[in-house]
């Protein structure tokens, strides 16, 4: 059975549009009165941060969705390094996975649950973490992800408030999940044709090994590029640190069929709902809107945004590239004006 043909939107791309979000969000206050909560959702950050004591806090994030393919071991992989991901945008290490699973099982094969957890723990394990329990439900649409919960020193935990202007940004992995997986659901591809970006899903987001105790220092600020795509998180991560992020379109790291799948329509609701979203914080000085769709592609386990000090950037690249080949400097940080994004 093709997993894909099961729902009706899969991945990230599956998430509750931006704009709504945020729409009733800002009726809820997040102000908490224990001094210990060092990060909440109000600036939309990847995970929260709880202070244990003065050199530990720890990272508490959540993630689940459809399924964005059809092998289902393959699905658990995405699932969990997605859930992951959170852990490591705040600078932290993962160490408890709980899973989220809702299961419909008078349809699916009980084997295919086993898959999923094969794949799934694959990429734990990887991430020197632990699967340590979770709850399932039977429900008419599969939805798999995690509960993780990561420790990071407070002092040197990456937030998305804290970019610098000169800062050079650096996005770690390419962009277009969105579409070539909305090709696969339509037949358009198979899941051989879009393999670099399966493979891309699967990776886990741990740049912290590869890189010296001066260079995680040259990291600011940070956020994974998810569902509301590099144009969404970008603008948040840009509104939450009171500044303007300049990005180059032409750098933009893309998979080999981003653009031919772009150009055939393969596109989710998230494209148009991210389009919203963004278009009053984005002013474009160059001609390149036929790559617009680029900067809306809702990602899932997309890469890290980072915003570095320009000193360290090159070294900063050239470590993360060992892991990440089409890491790529995309632009830069500066003095907040009108708008939080320019695109030339």
């Amino acid at each position: 059975m093709r997993l894909t043909q099961t729902v009706k939107k899969g991945g990230c791309a599956a998430k509750v549009p931006a704009a709504l979000l945020k729409e009733v969000l800002s009726q809820v206050s997040f102000s908490s009165e224990d001094p210990n909560v060092l990060v909440d959702g109000k600036d939309f950050d990847d995970a929260a941060l709880y202070r244990v004591s003065s050199d530990l806090a720890m990272v508490q994030t959540l993630d689940f969705f459809t399924p964005i393919v059809d092998d289902p071991r393959t699905f658990g992989k995405v699932a969990a390094a997605n859930s992951l991901s959170d852990v490591y945008a705040m600078g932290g290490r993962p160490a408890t996975c709980m899973a989220i699973l809702a299961f419909p099982t008078t349809d699916l094969d009980p084997l295919i649950m086993a898959e999923l957890f094969q794949g799934a723990m694959e990429v734990i394990r990887e991430a020197r973490a632990s699967l340590v329990g979770g709850h399932s439900i039977d429900d008419e649409t599969l939805k798999f992800g995690f509960s993780v919960t990561g420790f990071v020193d407070p002092k040197r935990a990456w937030v998305n408030s804290k970019a610098q202007v000169g800062d050079v940004l650096i996005l770690t992995k390419a962009l277009g999940t969105g579409t070539l997986t909305a090709g696969l659901k339509r037949s358009e591809y198979c899941e051989s044709d879009i393999q670099e970006a399966l493979d891309s899903m699967s990776q886990l987001n741990n740049i912290i090994e590869d890189l010296s105790d001066q260079d995680l220092e040259a990291i600011h600020s940070a956020t994974d590029i998810t569902g509301f795509g590099l144009s969404g998180h970008s603008m948040q991560m840009a509104h939450a640190s009171e500044k303007t992020f300049n990005l180059h379109l032409e750098s933009l790291p893309l998979f080999e069929r981003t653009m031919d799948s772009l150009q055939r329509g393969n596109l989710t609701r998230a494209h148009k709902s991210n389009q919203d979203y963004t278009r009053g914080s984005m002013e474009w000085k160059c001609d390149g809107r036929d790559r617009e769709l680029v900067l809306h592609d809702p990602q899932t386990s997309g890469g890290l945004l980072l915003s570095v000090d320009s000193q360290r950037a090159s070294s900063i690249l050239d470590s993360v590239r060992k892991r990440f080949l089409k890491s790529t400097m995309i632009g830069e940080v500066q003095e907040r004006s009108h708008v939080d994004l320019v695109i030339d």
